[in-house]
């Protein structure tokens, strides 16, 4: 009796399409490497069994309170993100604190889009999050369902 060869499945755009979700996730008192790990996890598809790298089988995230995202250590005196203008010593520096107080929801995404790939896929997965500032969101209609992380 011939044994039966284990062969892996790969999901095309259309059946990936068709198992695509939404999650809620919700951020409050979250370290924020730990909760971003997570958000780029689902996105890219990787908790599904049916992982496929080359195709997008992720789900949409929703992220609420991402005010009140936290990081540990002396990171909230130290940490600072930077941009360059593209003039002569355009390099600009803003402290955590103050990208804190402005826009809380660009931390969230800056450090998904950290753990995301650097391509056309991980872009087109980067644009199925929705992060909101406090317990409320615009998303009804795609009927997300709450997880905890």
């Amino acid at each position: 009796m011939a044994k039966q060869k284990d062969t892996t499945t790969f999901l095309t755009k259309e059946e990936a399409h068709r198992s695509r979700g939404w999650l809620t996730l919700d951020a409050k008192g979250k370290t924020l490497g730990r909760f971003a790990s997570e958000v780029a996890k689902i996105l890219r598809g990787k908790h599904k069994t049916t992982f496929t790298p080359n195709v997008d089988v992720g789900d949409g995230v929703i992220v609420i309170n991402a005010d009140k995202i936290v990081v540990s250590g002396g990171k909230e005196a130290q940490k600072i993100y930077r941009h360059y203008t593209g003039h002569i010593g355009g390099l600009r520096e803003t402290p955590y604190r103050i990208v804190m107080e402005r826009k809380p929801t660009f931390i969230i995404r800056h450090a998904v889009q950290g753990m995301m790939p650097k391509t056309k896929l991980g872009k087109a997965q980067l644009k199925k999050l929705r992060i909101f500032v406090g317990d409320k969101h615009e998303q009804q209609a795609q009927k997300p369902v709450a997880v905890e992380v």
